[in-house]
């Protein structure tokens, strides 16, 4: 894997680094070069200059760019999937359809900026009063590993299409994938300085970009923790933010439900990327009078999950993505079952190479065990009964955190009740969908603010300038 950082234009790769894990294998598979404060320095000038040039590019060459750029990313889909599924562990098939998915994404926030539309407001004789939106300026964004493409093309994507250049830190622990990103914009025609790549100590780097006077806005994804100390830093730099951080998503599963679809449903949803997946479900509460079938139908879709390499044949989950993952697995399960929890499936890493560990399912699990209130973030299901729906949400709403949640039922009465009950962000009724281009996702409570996707995710890259302009001869 030929890796580097993209600054101003430039493939910088004569730094000090950082080895690059398989977590499949254990195996060193790159060695990442890191960051200088000067190169911190350099990237947040160079997004200033690129700043001033891609702001004023015509709105119909910004598009030409980034659509060239996704269609570059998308006749790519096969080598850059590999490369993801090298660094992060997940199966070819899902990583090849990451890859496609954020191809399509950068397509629609391309397309939707040419419809960031300002008003003339009817006014005094004499005077012209109207709104602009402008992009706010250069940005500097973080993302996570668990989606190497997904996380940083949510950003890119976003402060491109609204004319903002932008410095991005993506994972250490996944940076091929980004890598590769930045590649098909560079060769798409995007002007020096408007994208800057960089790796390095996640604290040095956010410090020292958040407080940077030239960034204007910071983007985040990661965990709740970590947002606090971010959106901290950048409140004392009165910096606008946009925090897309963690969840412990409740699944409520009603009595007139199929309680086989519905298990159908949330165990692929829960397996997918090995739950390591900030809208996983995570917290299933079923009805008593249904639960017996759901946990039946739920551990025969378990028995059908194969673990493995993500680049072997037949494969449906891989590995976690580091060891920290595995302890954070085995203490969660140790808990429960001390509380009195029964282990139905799993609940010990595999004894081979590699970070695996197995789809985990606990039933009768007590509401204050860790696994309940703790986002457990991997392959673990805790599924509890409840007797009135009331309680249900009750205990979906007990957490501090809202990013996403999801309900089946056959009743349009009761679905109205789990959506004005349910608070969440994100919300699927009888489906586990994930995130879509052309809707709004984020989180309330704990979980963050600000929205990505939809035409409300190009507004945080916007700022509202009203003008007043007084006619005169």
């Amino acid at each position: 894997m030929d890796l580097s950082l993209y600054i101003d234009g430039e493939w910088i790769t004569d730094r000090a680094t950082l080895p690059v894990l398989n977590p499949a294998t254990e195996e060193v598979i790159a060695h990442l070069p890191l960051a200088t404060a000067a190169d911190l320095d350099r990237a947040v000038a160079a997004a200033v200059r690129g700043f001033r040039v891609w702001r004023d590019t015509p709105i119909a060459d910004r598009t030409r760019i980034l659509l060239k750029a996704a269609d570059l990313l998308t006749a790519r889909a096969d080598r850059v999937a590999r490369v993801m599924t090298l660094e992060q562990g997940k199966p070819l098939a899902e990583a090849r359809g990451e890859v496609l998915r954020v191809a399509g994404a950068l397509r629609w926030d391309a397309e939707d900026a040419r419809r960031a539309y300002g008003r003339i407001i009817p006014s005094e004789a004499g005077t012209v009063l109207s709104v602009r939106h402008e992009p706010v300026g250069p940005v500097a964004a973080f993302t996570p590993w668990n989606f190497p493409a997904g996380s940083p093309m949510r950003k890119l994507a976003g402060a491109l299409s609204a004319g903002c250049s932008i410095v991005i830190k993506a994972s250490e622990e996944t940076p091929s994938t980004a890598v590769e990103i930045v590649r098909c914009f560079a060769e798409a025609g995007l002007p020096p300085g408007a994208l800057n790549l960089v790796f390095g100590d996640p604290a040095e780097v956010s410090t020292h970009l958040i407080e940077a006077p030239e960034i204007r806005l910071i983007a985040f994804t990661g965990s709740i923790p970590v947002g606090k100390l971010l959106a901290g830093r950048a409140g004392a730099q009165m910096k606008p933010s946009l925090m897309e951080l963690g969840g412990h998503a409740p699944v409520i599963v009603c009595a007139d439900a199929d309680p086989v679809q519905a298990a159908r449903k949330a165990a692929v949803a829960k397996f997918v990327n090995a739950g390591q997946v900030c809208t996983s479900p995570s917290r299933f509460l079923v009805h008593e009078s249904i639960h017996d079938e759901f946990v039946a139908a739920f551990l025969a879709a378990v028995d059908r999950v194969v673990v493995g390499d993500g680049l072997d044949d037949g494969v449906t989950m891989g590995p976690l993505a580091n060891p920290r993952r595995l302890k954070a697995m085995e203490e969660l399960v140790t808990d429960a079952v001390s509380r009195g929890a029964v282990l139905q499936r799993g609940g010990e890493r595999l004894d081979r190479p590699g970070f695996f560990f197995p789809p985990t399912v606990l039933t009768g699990v007590p509401l204050d065990a860790r696994v309940m209130v703790e986002e457990p973030f991997g392959p673990i299901a805790p599924i509890v009964s409840f007797a009135d729906l009331d309680e249900a949400l009750r205990i979906a709403n007990t957490l501090p955190y809202g990013l996403a949640a999801y309900g089946f039922t056959r009743s349009s009465t009761t679905t109205e009740k789990l959506v004005t009950g349910l608070e969440a962000g994100i919300l699927s009724i009888n489906h586990c969908g994930g995130s879509v281009p052309e809707a709004p996702s984020g989180g309330v409570k704990q979980s963050g603010y600000g929205r990505e996707g939809g035409p409300e995710g190009l507004e945080a890259y916007l700022v509202t300038k009203r003008v007043s302009h007084l006619l005169v001869d």
